[in-house]
């Protein structure tokens, strides 16, 4: 790759074309075009629920932290009764 580093310097300095013909594309369109495109499809959903969750659970621990007194002693817990505070909560 012996390529003259110089071949386009004649090209450097000549005047920026504007058609006569068609219209200037708006920089949004034009910025638009350069934009990464949505290679992951779902994505902004799969993070938005991903945080709605974690609201949830966080919200979640709030009221245990809060209610904690009124939550009867897990080793005494039946079954059903783990699966309905788990549910209800």
């Amino acid at each position: 790759m012996n390529e003259d580093p110089h071949r386009y310097d004649d090209l450097y300095n000549l005047p920026h074309h504007v058609s006569a013909v068609h219209p200037q594309m708006p920089l949004y369109n034009r910025a638009a075009q350069f934009a990464p495109f949505a290679a992951l499809t779902g994505y902004d959903d799969v993070i938005r629920q991903t945080a709605d969750l974690n609201t949830e659970q966080m919200e979640k621990v709030e009221f245990y932290e809060e209610y904690d007194d009124l939550r009867p002693e897990e080793d005494h817990w039946t079954k059903e009764e783990r699966e309905a505070w788990e549910q209800f909560f």
